[in-house]
Order: C-alpha cells, then sequence, then structure tokens
C-alpha cells in the first residue's frame, strides 16, 4: 500500500478555466461551486470559467478561487478513488484547502477566512511598494547574498519562500526586488516577476497578518483527520488551537516547502497527490528527486493514471458509510448519564436500530439511501444527548461523519452544513 500525502497549491496555480471539466462532469463540483457564491455574493463558476485573469489574480477574487478549485479537486476525488493520506501539506493558500480537507475547518469558513484574507493582502498591494518573484537556478547562499547585498533600513528583500533546493522567492520592496533581480540575472538564475501579487511571506505583512489572526479568532476549529504539515514550522499540527497563530505567522514568514517535502520522505510518504488546477506542487515534487511517486488530479492523464495505480487498493478497502460512521460515533463518545433506564431507551435501543440497518444494507449489499442516512443521523443525535455528549463535542462528531462519507450538503438540522 502507498502511503500518500495530499497537496494543494497555493497562488500561481489559477487561470480563467480552471476546474469546468470537473463542473461540468461532477454534480459535487457544482455544488461546491455554488455554496461558495453563496457565501461570497457572486457567481465564482462564471469568473473562474469565464472571466477576466485581471479579476480572477486579485486576492481578494483570487485565494477563495483557488480555495474552492482545491476542495472541489479533493471531493471529487473521494467520490472517484476514497483513498485517504497519511499527511496534507498546502503551498501558502494551499494551506487553506489542506486544513478544510482535513476538516479542520469547515468549507464554508475556509471561504470566507481566504475571502477576508485575499481582501487584507489586497491592501497591502496597493498600499506599499511591495512586490514578490521567483527565483530558478541559483541556490540559497547565492539569494540570501544578493538580498543583504542591497537591502537597507527602510527598503529589503528577503527569501519568502523555499520550494526547492534550486527554486525559492524573495519579497520585499519593489525596488530592492529589482536589484536582487538584476544581480542574480548576472549570474545565469532566472527570475519571474509575479504580477499583481502582495510580498507575501514577508515582514511587510505582518500588520495584515495581525488582523488576520484577530479574524481567525471568531472561528471553531475541529479534530484533524489527518496530520496537516504547517508552512511556518515544517511539522503537522499539534492541535487546532494553533491553527490562528500559525496562519497568523505564515503571512509574514518564509514558506518553509522544501523542508516540508523531506518531512514527508522522512515519514515514509511514496506517493503525492496534487489536487489543484495544475501541476505547479508535482513539477516541484520530480524537481527534488525525492523518489516519490507524483500526481496532478487536475490533469486528465494524471487522473487516470493514478486511478490505475490504485485500483486494487479501492476494490479490496469497504468505503464509509454514514450508518456506519454513525455506529462508530455511538461506541467511541463517553457516557455522562448513570440513569439506567434513560440509558437504555436513548442509547441501547437506538444503537440496536442504527445496527439492523447496517445489517439489512449488508445483506441487501446496498448503499444507504439519503432517508436512512438521515434516520442514522437522527438516532446518534439521541444517543448523544443521552449520553450527555456537550454541543461542541457533537458537532465535530456530526462534521467529521457528513465530511468523510462525502455528504456534505444533505441536513441542516445537526449543525453541520458547510455554510
Amino acid at each position: 500500500m502507498e502511503k500518500i500525502a495530499f497537496l494543494f497549491p497555493g497562488q500561481g496555480s489559477q487561470y480563467v478555466g480552471m476546474m469546468k471539466n470537473f463542473f461540468d462532469q461532477y454534480e459535487i463540483a457544482r455544488r461546491t461551486y455554488e455554496e461558495a457564491s453563496d457565501i461570497l455574493g457572486l457567481d465564482l463558476a462564471k469568473m473562474s470559467f469565464e472571466g477576466s485573469l485581471f479579476d480572477l489574480n486579485k486576492p481578494s477574487n483570487m485565494q477563495p478561487a483557488l480555495l474552492t478549485a482545491s476542495v472541489t479537486a479533493y471531493r471529487v476525488y473521494m467520490e472517484e478513488i476514497g483513498i485517504t493520506p497519511q499527511f496534507c501539506a498546502g503551498h501558502s493558500l494551499g494551506e487553506y484547502a489542506a486544513l478544510t480537507c482535513s476538516g479542520a475547518m469547515t468549507f464554508g469558513d475556509a471561504v470566507r477566512i481566504t475571502k477576508r484574507r485575499g481582501e487584507l493582502t489586497e491592501r497591502v498591494a496597493e498600499e506599499s511598494d511591495g512586490a514578490m518573484t521567483i527565483i530558478d537556478g541559483a541556490n540559497e547562499e547565492m539569494i540570501r547574498k544578493a538580498c543583504e547585498q542591497v537591502s537597507t533600513d527602510t527598503a529589503w528583500s528577503e527569501i519568502s519562500c523555499y520550494n526547492a533546493m534550486s527554486q525559492y522567492a524573495i519579497s520585499g520592496h519593489q525596488d530592492s526586488i529589482e536589484q536582487v533581480e538584476t544581480i542574480l540575472l548576472e549570474q545565469d538564475a532566472q527570475t519571474t516577476p509575479l504580477m499583481m501579487s502582495a510580498p507575501f511571506h514577508s515582514r511587510l505583512m505582518e500588520s495584515a497578518g495581525e488582523q488576520l489572526g484577530n479574524a481567525l479568532t471568531d472561528y471553531r476549529f475541529h479534530p484533524f483527520k489527518w496530520p496537516v504539515v504547517s508552512n511556518v514550522t515544517a511539522s503537522p499540527y499539534t492541535e487546532g488551537s494553533r491553527i490562528p497563530g500559525l496562519l497568523q505567522r505564515q503571512l509574514s514568514q518564509p514558506v518553509k516547502w522544501t523542508q516540508t517535502m523531506q518531512y514527508l520522505k522522512k515519514h515514509g510518504v511514496t506517493l503525492t497527490i496534487e489536487l489543484g488546477p495544475k501541476n505547479v506542487l508535482s513539477g516541484l515534487v520530480e524537481l527534488e528527486n525525492l523518489g516519490m511517486k507524483s500526481f496532478a488530479y487536475g490533469q486528465k492523464e494524471d487522473r487516470k493514471a493514478l486511478k490505475t495505480l490504485l485500483d486494487q487498493a479501492v476494490v479490496s478497502r469497504p468505503r464509509p458509510t454514514v450508518v456506519t460512521k454513525c455506529m462508530a460515533a455511538a461506541v467511541a463518545t463517553p457516557n455522562r448519564n448513570w440513569n439506567q433506564d434513560e440509558y437504555q431507551k436513548g442509547v441501547v435501543e437506538p444503537y440496536k436500530r442504527i445496527q439492523q440497518l447496517q445489517e439489512e444494507l449488508e445483506a441487501a449489499e446496498a448503499a444507504p439511501t439519503p432517508e436512512q442516512m438521515k434516520q442514522s443521523l437522527e438516532w446518534l443525535g439521541t444517543i448523544f444527548e443521552t449520553k450527555q455528549v456537550d454541543q461542541e463535542e457533537r458537532e465535530d462528531w456530526f462534521h467529521q461523519i457528513l465530511d468523510e462519507t462525502g455528504q456534505y450538503y444533505l441536513w441542516t438540522d445537526h449543525k453541520v452544513t458547510t455554510a
């Protein structure tokens, strides 16, 4: 069995028309774009598929649009293949998609948060003289020396992304960035300025990061289904309470992507699956020559090859359903009610009903219907209430059940919709 990491791309993967093939083919993709559109108050599908590149590249549009593209790819993958990862990681903005698909934040909240992040960074781009450039063909020492050579107290540049051993990004003041480009071009490096970009992952973003951190305190975060490797630390989040602080720091500190890939390699990852519009991160995996297989799920040929590779594992592995997940949650939650009559009526009896339903489904070799799934959730709700499970834990369980089984949109009465 392969040891899998899901990778989620950041800025630079967006293009007009991205994910339209998924939107046209899969109901789950259409529903994902509809949900994001309702939250944003605009037709995100139309902007992403038919709009201008200028509008799409605005950070306040691009960030929720790219998040939606990655979550769409993830949801289609889970429907079509469904093999879960051992790790998730996202490059810069992609970390929000990694956190969403790991279950740590709902998609609806992630759309709102990335919209706010986009507004804050767009303001920095408009009000500062900041810039950002990709450097290829130069090593870290060359770039660091060039940045030190031109930087002053009032105009500076610094490494902002460690993408690969031969690719970095620099951010800072426009004049300083241009001087670094000139120095490195004379040393046969290649430079690619990122047009309309804020100076991400640099000191110029500290104020925006503080405002983002304050905004993040308004959101609830959920248990992780899989470890998510942080850009700031190049190691997994240890708990959800660290999300606001690390995402705040992410805006003004370098993206440690090379170190992240080394962490995944060290922990046995053999296969990476990029979930987004292009194959930027898959290209970096190949560039680093880490001995991992890499596939970009947004690319048709990669999707076909990946499915062939994983088909046998899919066949041999039963997919969880809402009914089986409800049974597991009913057993896993602690009991705080020691009234035997109430426990018999509110826990034992509804659990037996879920169990009986599962036995009937297995005998018929059938998947549960929407009505059966809803009934199972209602029985689980009764069990939670009788066991006196607190409200936050109930919501975490319902969110996890619907997320892991792909039933994102079915019900609002359990407070687990992604909107």
